[in-house]
């Protein structure tokens, strides 16, 4: 009989607050019904949590939703918020694929698939109906979110993008009469022009590329040292900044009126001259410059770089670059003076200087000003405004790498003009999110003896986890942990730590009972003795010590009473011949297992501490070891990538696996055998993934992939129903037992298949990249495993249904003759599916395939089967079936097969059938929408004035009536007899 085994499946993650990998978006609270509910403007945060994305309230610290779609497993690298819609939000992933999630009910609304590698940057336009998207292949796509694929894709820059904007410019009509040239364009004039995008990339070019005519119309230099790494726009549009390493931010006019007349005109018009330099800056920082964000109502920027600060620029206003002027003038002049030159010189120099007094002129560190700089709590990885309505201060939400959020109040000009000039604002951190999780990696996980509490220790914190609820329950503070345990009772959890400390913690109190200066070197390991009574500790000090749990009244200072505290006294010290990486107790308290640096596993006996057994074999030091229920087995882990599995009777290797792709930090036997499953291990390693064993068989069971970072730490619950993980990307992840059954020869198949279908996407994308020379423009599509199948599905459903139509059209012509002719026996698909004809059958196919896959599903079919194709178009534009949905299928196809059709003569009376077909139904809808249209207008007028009233002056109207009436000539009358 075959051997099954439960699976394992992800089923939650905790610690994390912020995973860093994407840009941090601040979204305003949802508005509420009641005015004294209404928030305080602290708003919601919208960050990447790897796979996730996670909706935070600031203020409280709490989580208010999860969007996570089940079939993506790759991690968060950008996201944006729509302009029209504001709970619209387009998330793109490291594998290239982009979201459109609904934030009010959690959901994907589209998916697009058109890159090789991770998203870098996402835009919306003005309207909402489109996004621009580029990515580390140095593609920049724009997508049509009402129609739901990808308009074009664009190949100009020779590395990933780094920025995107859209720049829409309005008719004169359109401007708001306050200097505004971008504005927003889902009005009636948004057909006239499809506006423009600005683009950066690493390459160090900034570009303007026209969106209606698909092509770039001008290209700078945009950094002189290196590479472009951020550009933030003006919210006027009327201009841009570009940033690079060294610190250095390079200041940009855009001339929106240019933009104006260029998007007007039908010819081709003179290009260029759309962007002008208008100098150099340099932050205080000289790090690379990581983001730009303008504040989309006061003047101001903020500027941050990979460091623990973010630096904020003034924009100084018309008259305040005057004044500045007019102080260097005054400043030349008395120089000039007192340098002995003539009165009138100066007088003249004076007079030129008034002349030439001209705000435009004036240089760029006239107009931006440092205003201060905000340190953070953490490195920067992403800034964003807060627009609160309470407060008139400016607010600044910062996601940082070391796993949370913080938002910092910072006064205006305005407001801070009681303090000294040369004083900077007083800024303060009002609210943040940092409890739920750690500042740094976890070193160490352990699980009470019930499995209902998880303490996870870092460099700095220790905290206690409820497992089921998810909540962080207790914060303690404590050194550089490297191990860590529960104490019997599940009361006090003992701590060891680099500098060689033991710190054991009361989770009740929260306090810290006691510290012991326990080894001269960090201890790397600790366990509990299976009696409960005593631990032991290994150390790199090259020794390993016994502690025994002793309870000793201690006199409380003041007062005569004495209180009971646990202290842990040194009994024994086991001295060994290289440093102490792990320790380990077999269940029967017989023997001791110490790893040590010189790559041997040395087995002590417990009573004597004399040697036991020597196992040898491992090429680097063992990192882990771990033994099994019964005593017999002892495995082990190393950074070597191998997991070695030994008998303890006569310490020999029963099996030696190349277990992983780097090194192996922990393994971890299943702690009983109620299923059988007592010789079943997990190995967790630093290439993200962990693994299950059967220890008898020699089998991989299971591989279980989610961390997007090494693996640190893992513990098995005492029941071996779940187990827990810590990672190099701050989460916590805990994997649950299921009721599934999995089968090593399925699992083997599965791999196969999944490996098949990546080296088969792969070659895919070497063909779209092999071929002549690259044009600036190209059809946006990617071709994915989903593409395939559903080409396949298609060409499937157009043979069944050509056969169809062919048996139905003759059993017609044979009932002409033979009315009592009965129906042919039709496929059985068709039968099963209600006896629908063939014609419905090809249309629900194609249905169900999404809107984004359906172009690159088309691409598949052979010519032969798009001849068919047509025959179904032809059919459903008669029937009126579907018309958007033919339409698109049909230009798609004239598009890509455009020079087959014309050369077929067979084509020829098809196509003219369908035109007359399509022709006649879209007349009749066009006449319809225009009826419906009129309709709507004919009901708004009469709403209007049902809705609007006139007050008239009487006396003012009758003495209007007045002059009229005098105005007027009198009719005469002409007697002519």
């Amino acid at each position: 009989m075959v051997k099954s085994y439960l699976k394992y499946e992800h089923s939650k993650t905790l610690g994390l607050i912020s995973s860093g990998s994407s840009n941090v978006v601040w979204a305003p609270d949802e508005v509420a019904p009641d005015a004294s509910l209404r928030s305080t403007g602290a708003g919601r945060a919208v960050v990447s949590a790897n796979e996730e994305v996670l909706c935070w309230d600031v203020k409280k610290g709490e989580l208010l939703s999860r969007w996570r779609d089940i079939d993506c497993n790759a991690e968060v690298t950008a996201i944006a918020r729509s302009k029209a819609d504001r709970d619209i939000y387009a998330v793109g992933y490291g594998d290239g694929s982009i979201r459109i999630w609904d934030s009010r009910i959690g959901t994907v609304m589209i998916s697009f698939n058109g890159y090789r590698s991770a998203i870098t940057t996402l835009a919306f336009d003005n309207s909402g109906v489109r996004l621009a998207s580029g990515a580390k292949d140095t593609n920049i796509i724009v997508w049509d979110l009402v129609a739901e694929v990808g308009l074009f894709k664009l190949r100009g820059h020779k590395d990933q993008i780094t920025a995107l904007h859209f720049l829409q410019p309005a008719g004169p009509q359109d401007s708001m009469g306050d200097g505004v040239d971008i504005t927003m364009n889902g009005g009636a004039d948004s057909s006239d022009s499809e506006g423009f995008l600005l683009t950066t990339s690493k390459d160090a070019l900034i570009k303007i590329w026209d969106v209606a005519s698909r092509h770039c119309i001008e290209t700078h230099v945009a950094q002189t040292n290196g590479e472009c790494w951020a550009m933030g726009v003006a919210p006027d549009g009327s201009g841009c900044i570009t940033a690079g390493n060294d610190g250095e931010l390079k200041i940009w006019s855009i001339d929106t009126k240019g933009l104006r007349r260029a998007a007007s005109m039908v010819a081709e018009g003179e290009e260029g001259g759309f962007l002008h330099d208008r100098g150099v800056l340099y932050r205080q920082g000289k790090d690379r410059t990581l983001g730009i964000s303008f504040h989309p109502r006061a003047d101001y920027i903020a500027v941050y770089g990979s460091e623990k600060a973010v630096e904020l620029w003034r924009i100084r206003s018309e008259g305040e670059v005057q004044k500045s002027l007019a102080r260097k003038r005054k400043r030349r002049r008395e120089k000039a003076v007192s340098g002995a030159v003539e009165v009138e010189k100066a007088n003249g120099l004076a007079n030129a200087d008034e002349v030439t007094e001209d705000t435009s002129s004036a240089e760029v560190n006239e107009v931006f000003v440092p205003y201060v700089i905000v340190r953070t709590g953490g490195k920067v990885r992403s800034v964003d405004w807060a627009r609160g309505r309470a407060s008139k201060a400016l607010q600044l939400l910062v996601s940082t790498t070391n796993n949370q959020l913080e938002l910092y109040k910072i006064p205006t000009k305005q407001e801070n003009k009681k303090s000294k000039a040369d004083e900077p604002p007083d800024y303060n951190r009002t609210f943040s999110v940092d409890m739920p999780g750690h500042r740094t990696d976890i070193r160490s996980l352990a699980l009470s003896s019930d499995d209902r509490m998880l303490a996870s220790a870092s460099n700095g914190s220790l905290k206690i986890w409820n497992v089921r609820t998810q909540s962080c329950i207790r914060t303690l503070e404590c050194g550089y942990a490297l191990c860590s345990s529960f104490l019997p009772g599940d009361k006090i959890v003992v701590v060891g730590t680099r500098t060689g400390e033991l710190e054991l913690f009361d989770i009740a109190s929260s306090t810290l009972i006691d510290t012991v200066q326990a080894h001269e070197g960090p201890v790397w390991t600790l366990q509990v003795h299976p009696d409960g009574r005593s631990v032991v500790t290994g150390s790199a000090d090259k020794s390993a010590k016994f502690w025994s749990f002793e309870v000793v009244q201690e006199e409380i200072p003041g007062t005569k009473r004495t209180t009971p505290r646990l202290k842990l006294v040194h009994t024994r010290t086991l001295k060994v011949a290289d440093d102490i990486l792990c320790l380990r107790f077999s269940p029967d308290s017989r023997l001791l297992a110490v790893a040590l640096l010189d790559n041997t596993v040395k087995v002590f006996f417990v009573d004597s501490l004399k040697l036991f057994l020597n196992l040898y074999g491992h090429k680097l030091p063992v990192l882990n070891m771990d033994i099994s229920y019964d005593s017999k087995l002892i495995i082990t882990s190393s950074a070597d990538k191998n997991v070695r599995l030994w008998g303890l009777d006569f310490g020999d290797c029963h099996k030696a696996f190349f277990a992983h792709q780097d090194s192996i930090m922990q393994v971890s036997f299943i702690p009983h055998n109620q299923d059988g499953n007592g010789h079943h291990f997990f190995s967790a390693s630093k290439d993200h993934v962990i693994k299950y064993w059967d220890g008898d068989k020699f089998e991989q069971i299971q591989k279980l992939e989610g961390h997007h970072g090494e693996i640190w730490a893992l513990a098995v619950s005492r029941t071996g129903e779940f187990l827990v993980s810590a990672s190099h990307d701050k989460s916590i992840r805990v994997w649950q037992q299921t009721n599934e059954q999995i089968f090593l020869e399925e699992e083997r198949e599965k791999e196969l298949e999944e490996l098949y279908e990546s080296t088969l996407t792969t070659s895919l994308e070497q063909e779209e990249g092999t071929g002549e020379e690259k044009s600036e423009v190209a059809p946006a599509g990617k071709q994915t495993v989903e593409t395939l199948m559903a080409g396949e599905r298609i060409a499937e459903a157009l043979e069944l249904g050509m056969a169809d139509l062919e048996l139905m059209r003759e059993w017609a012509d044979a009932k002409a003759t033979q009315p009592s002719l009965a129906p042919p026996a039709r496929h059985t698909l068709f039968m099963a599916l209600g006896n629908i004809p063939a014609e419905e059958h090809v249309l629900n196919v194609v249905q169900k395939i999404k809107a984004p896959a359906l172009q690159d599903a088309l691409l598949v079919l052979p010519f032969e089967k798009v001849t068919m194709f047509f025959t179904f178009l032809d059919i459903w534009a008669s029937k009126e079936w579907n018309i958007p949905l033919t339409c698109r299928i049909l230009f798609f196809m004239l598009k890509t097969h455009h020079r087959q059709i014309v050369a077929s003569k067979m084509m020829r009376p098809m196509m003219d059938g369908i035109r007359g077909h399509l022709r006649r139904v879209l007349q009749r809808q066009k006449d319809e929408m225009g009826f419906n249209l009129a309709a709507l207008r004919f009901i708004g007028n009469q709403v209007r004035d049902r809705g609007t009233k006139d007050y008239v002056d009487e006396a003012l109207w009758e003495e209007e009536e007045e002059q009229r009436s005098k105005g007027r000539k009198k009719r005469g009358f002409i007697d002519v007899s």
